[in-house]
């Protein structure tokens, strides 16, 4: 690397690791001796169908997805499944969102326009600072679906337990904590999410859904929002997000190689704990989520005033790191801690933290 690079804290499009991004380098004019980049290869080329293929076969193994779920690569990002969804899912039309955050508000302000959608939890009167327990949960047993989002990258909050359904299928948008820790995939009807926060680059959707919940589909669903369309066709009905789907398959490679998620979920406890343990222990800042729901992804605090907030981000651009600013809903600050962000980024943040909190008290 010739030139230094900042400690990438964005919430996505977010930091890649720096092996993904020297092979993406080493491989960009000449894909393993196929005398091109893999942004010209037609997708149905042998050496493309390859990458294809490999890709899958690892995400099913990293994930330990079983045999009778289908693995779809869709173009539109998480956000286009906010309709795709209940346009294919919502089968007696009916079904239960909810709310913990900005995405699965907007999910479910769009499946309302397909269906009876029942608000079961609504975290807006808390300012979306806590994931509801069981009991919080108004559940419908006739729902075709549960639909809930794992990990909030606004608010900083995450799911730690699966809720009882009673049998309702769960679909989970896991754009933000998808390979950052084990997953039983079986305990969901339906996972997706965005590539370009754990998973590679922007442009990619990625769908893990069960097997007999796409065997049929109203005959007006848009072509290419048609789950089982899709999937017949190998995710290759129109021409895929071809290098999208490359980044992935690199990046599953690199976590292979270090284990898998059972690592990966060691390391990004160890790097949101150091976070969280200065956190606790400082009147400085304030964290924004309750302490039992913290996400181990996004950390999201604030200084004593928003004066403040702007000079430790100003700041933090000086000292080597960007994308430090919190979303405007919530303000102060956001860092986001994926996959790729190494223990020495969070350390140099946490000294940085250190270091302003002595000199503006």
């Amino acid at each position: 690397m010739t030139q230094k690079r900042v400690y990438n804290f964005s919430a996505g499009p977010s930091t890649l690791p720096v092996p993904v991004l020297e092979k993406v380098a080493a491989q960009m004019l000449n894909y393993k001796d196929s005398g091109m980049s893999v942004m010209e290869m037609s997708h149905r080329s042998s050496s493309y169908l390859e990458i294809f293929n490999e890709t899958k076969a690892l995400l099913k193994k990293v994930l330990n997805i079983p045999d009778n779920y289908k693995i779809l690569f869709i173009q539109g990002g998480a956000t286009q499944q906010f309709s795709t969804i209940p346009l294919n899912l919502l089968k007696n039309g009916k079904a239960d969102y909810i709310i913990t955050g900005a995405f699965s508000k907007k999910a479910a302000q769009e499946a309302k326009k397909f269906g009876d959608i029942h608000i079961a939890y609504d975290g807006s009167v808390n300012n979306f600072k806590h994931i509801p327990t069981q009991d919080e949960l108004d559940l419908r047993e006739d729902a075709s679906y549960v639909h809930l989002c794992a990990n909030n990258t606004i608010y900083g909050t995450e799911w730690k337990y699966v809720p009882d359904t009673k049998g309702v299928p769960i679909v989970a948008d896991m754009s933000s904590n998808i390979l950052s820790k084990p997953i039983r995939v079986a305990d969901y009807g339906m996972i997706y999410a965005g590539a370009q926060k754990n998973m590679g680059i922007a442009g990619l959707g990625v769908v893990i859904v069960r097997e007999d919940l796409i065997q049929d589909h109203k005959e007006n669903i848009p072509v290419l929002m048609e789950y089982n369309t899709i999937a017949d066709n190998d995710s290759m009905y129109n021409t895929p997000p071809t290098f999208s789907i490359y980044v992935l398959g690199l990046v599953l490679e690199w976590i292979d190689s270090l284990g898998g998620l059972e690592v990966m979920q060691k390391k990004n406890q160890e790097k949101a704990q150091l976070l969280y343990d200065y956190l606790d222990q400082t009147d400085f800042y304030q964290t924004h989520s309750d302490a039992d729901n913290r996400s181990i992804m996004n950390v999201i605090f604030t200084c004593p005033n928003k004066d403040l907030d702007a000079k430790f981000v100003k700041e933090s651009i000086a000292a080597g790191m960007s994308n430090l600013k919190g979303h405007r809903s919530v303000g102060g600050i956001r860092a986001s801690i994926y996959n790729a962000m190494s223990l020495e980024g969070v350390e140099t943040l946490l000294a940085f933290m250190k270091k302003f909190e002595e000199e503006n008290k």
